[in-house]
């Protein structure tokens, strides 16, 4: 099986190639790919029997373990196909010493292209001898728990001098016994130290921020294990200490760039120290990397909206230090930095004039820098307060329709600009108004958000000022006589004027009675005013009283003072009228508006001043039956002291014997009335006084 960490599972003696003696054997631990270049031989030129008769050359010795039966193969390829490898295996449960011959062998000459030996399943051999050119030999079946010796030489020799490293991996169904492939021993996976270099196939970085400098090695062996208990980490100047567990460094020491260090990782069972597994190591290359950093002084700008003399400035977006893997804290002053105090715990959200704070910057490995972040503000967002007038609305003339958008209040360009009712609103960024070119509003004031493109913003105020109508003085509402005409003037001092007659002059003239309008243009404001031409109230004749020869008429309506006359040319200011003959006659009045003159017709009784009730056929009563076709009409007779003694009615047919209750009346003078409604238009009442002599005598 192979590792993603490469697994050499060597056990190393204390000299240097004591490895290539079969007593210090290499533990192969699972069946990861080994990779080695074996130089010399070891301590003992093993008698190797078999097909090996020349003695060792290049020579390793490694001791397999079975974890799993099964068969086994493995393929060794040299790095270079001039090298000629041989090898034997020996066992199982041999001892070194006691080998015997090897249960398979193979020293055939296999260098040049395809120069590949080892185990495979389908060869039938288990031995080729020197010369030979059949590079496998047949499979082993093995069952776990035995163990095996594996010889491998770089032969040099006659035809071959090249030496070169080796690969070789393993196959069949068998598994070899590991620590490391075993989950029950190894439920984590180990966790190399550093980062991987910018070549993936040098050694892993660890930085260190001063080069030399004092490193302790026993920091790293926490992160290594990863939890996996009974593992132990020995750290190693060499490969070959770190595969023997030789050598192992303990204390700190001071390291460089330059040189490669290795950790090695070995199991320790707790309950067998000899266990085959203790002797199974994986090492690994490292190197040091001079992580020493430097943070990079930063400005940041933020708003500083509304002139408030503070902003919120996100002081993670200045970028002091870009790459990954530190720490980085915020300080207000440097004296806080290097006291570790007042640290700017909310750096995303951090309130304040324009000034300085400082970064301390930190990496895992403890390297640090300081930088300062100037903190600035935008340029600020110029906006003035403005003033707008529009002209009064015609139904509500307390109130306008402003276009908001066309308040000067700023000559930055690159702006946009948001209005709202009231400032709380504007600096909240609340209940903007929608409709801002067709703002409804009385006199007052909005607020406006002026907002650049760095999203800052100021607030200006917009003075909102209704143009109040501007009527005419002059033009005022006219009576005239309906059958007249007159002029109507709207006064001078307009820009335009439209008349609903369609004039658009000053004056407009023949104006007969009705109701006019004008549209008066002062500037851009246009004042609708209406004025009416009303026909002037005609004076109504109320009543006509009439006394013997003299007729009063009695007026109202109209306008005062009024003219009489009785035949239309001669007129007077009295409203009496005396010495008017009997008969019908017409009466004209008119009012101060001389208008044409309204007419009643009268009549001037022939008054009966004398009755003798005698039944002699002559004058014997008063008869005003002529008038029963007038409205209400009443003829009432009275005494001299004012008592009426007698009404003539429809009952009695309008007229009177000289009696009162059925009995005549003493001789003597008595005064009567008679009234009724003209049947004209008005109703008007008409009322003839006078007396009369009775003279009764039996």
């Amino acid at each position: 099986m192979k590792k993603t960490l490469l697994l050499f599972l060597f056990l190393i003696s204390q000299t240097f190639f004591s490895q290539a003696d079969c007593s210090n054997a290499l533990s192969v631990c699972g069946n990861s790919d080994i990779t080695y270049s074996p130089t010399g031989i070891g301590a003992v030129n093993e008698s190797l029997g078999g097909c090996l008769t020349t003695g060792e050359h290049n020579s390793i010795w490694y001791k397999l373990t079975i974890a799993t039966s099964g068969t086994l193969t493995f393929n060794l390829v040299p790095n270079d196909p001039n090298a000629d490898y041989d090898w034997a295996i020996y066992g199982p449960n041999v001892t070194c010493g006691s080998l015997g011959a090897p249960i398979r062998c193979n020293a055939a000459t296999v260098i040049g292209v395809g120069a590949a030996t080892g185990l495979d399943m389908t060869s039938t051999i288990t031995s080729a001898a020197g010369g030979s050119t059949t590079p496998y030999c047949q499979f082993m079946n093995v069952v776990a728990g035995q163990t095996y010796y594996l010889y491998i030489d770089n032969w040099v020799g006659a035809g071959s001098s090249t030496t070169a490293p080796f690969s070789l991996t393993w196959g069949g169904t068998a598994t070899l016994a590991s620590p490391f492939t075993d989950p029950a021993l190894q439920p984590n996976p180990f966790v190399p130290p550093g980062v991987p270099a910018t070549n993936p196939a040098n050694p892993r970085e660890i930085l260190i921020c001063t080069s030399p400098a004092i490193f302790n090695f026993s920091s790293l062996t926490a992160g290594i294990l990863n939890s996996n208990p009974n593992f132990v980490v020995s750290y190693h100047t060499t490969q070959n200490d770190a595969l023997a567990g030789t050598a192992p460094i303990t204390a700190p020491i001071t390291v460089n760039t330059t040189t490669t260090y290795y950790y090695s990782i070995h199991y320790q069972d707790p309950a067998n120290p000899n266990n085959p597994i203790n002797f199974c190591r994986q090492i690994g290359p490292f190197k040091f990397k001079l992580g020493n950093i430097t943070a990079v002084d930063k400005t940041l700008f933020a708003c500083n909206n509304n002139k408030a003399g503070t902003a919120v400035f996100n002081l993670t977006l200045a970028a002091v230090y870009t790459s990954s893997n530190v720490t980085i804290k915020y300080y207000p002053t440097m004296a806080n930095l290097n006291a570790g105090t007042g640290e700017i715990i909310n750096p995303t959200q951090y309130t304040s004039a324009g000034g300085i704070v400082y970064a301390f910057v930190k990496t895992a490995e403890g390297c640090s820098d300081i930088a300062e972040i100037t903190l600035s503000f935008y340029p600020e967002v110029v906006a003035n307060d403005a003033i707008l007038r529009f002209c009064a609305l015609q139904q509500n003339v307390v109130t306008a329709v402003f276009d908001l958008t066309t308040a000067n209040v700023t000559s930055q360009t690159g702006t946009t600009k948001k209005y709202y009712k009231s400032l709380q609103d504007a600096v909240s960024g609340t209940n903007e108004i929608i409709n801002a070119n067709a703002y409804l509003s009385p006199n007052g004031v909005v607020y406006v958000r002026v907002i650049d493109a760095n999203g800052c913003y100021t607030i200006a105020k917009i003075t909102l000022q209704v143009i109040p109508p501007v009527y005419s003085t002059v033009l005022k509402d006219k009576v005239i006589c309906i059958e007249d005409k007159t002029i109507l003037d709207a006064g001078a001092g307009f820009d335009g004027y439209e008349w609903s007659t369609g004039a658009t002059t000053q004056i407009i003239s023949n104006v007969g009675v009705g109701t006019y309008w004008v549209k008066l243009k002062t500037g851009e404001c246009i004042s609708y005013q209406t004025v009416k031409v009303y026909p002037s109230e005609q004076p109504v004749v109320t009543s006509i009283d009439i006394s013997n020869t003299t007729v009063t008429v009695n007026v109202n309506g109209g306008k005062a003072p009024y003219k009489y006359s009785m035949d239309a040319i001669n007129w007077q200011d009295s409203n009496m009228f005396t010495n008017v003959k009997r008969g019908d006659h017409v009466i004209y009045v008119k009012d101060s508006y001389d208008c044409e003159p309204i007419s009643i017709n009268i009549v001037v009784p022939n008054l009966i001043n004398v009755i003798t009730p005698n039944n002699d056929g002559v004058n014997d009563i008063i008869d005003y039956s002529a008038l029963a076709n007038k409205q209400n009409l009443i003829f009432n007779i009275y005494d001299r002291y004012g008592n009426k003694i007698f009404q003539a009615d429809k009952f009695n047919n309008y007229k009177w014997d000289g009696t009162s209750s059925g009995k005549k009346v003493p001789t003597g003078n008595y005064w009567y009335s008679v009234t009724w409604n003209e049947n004209d238009q008005k109703n008007t009442l008409f009322k003839y006084t006078g007396w009369v002599l009775v003279k009764n005598r039996e």
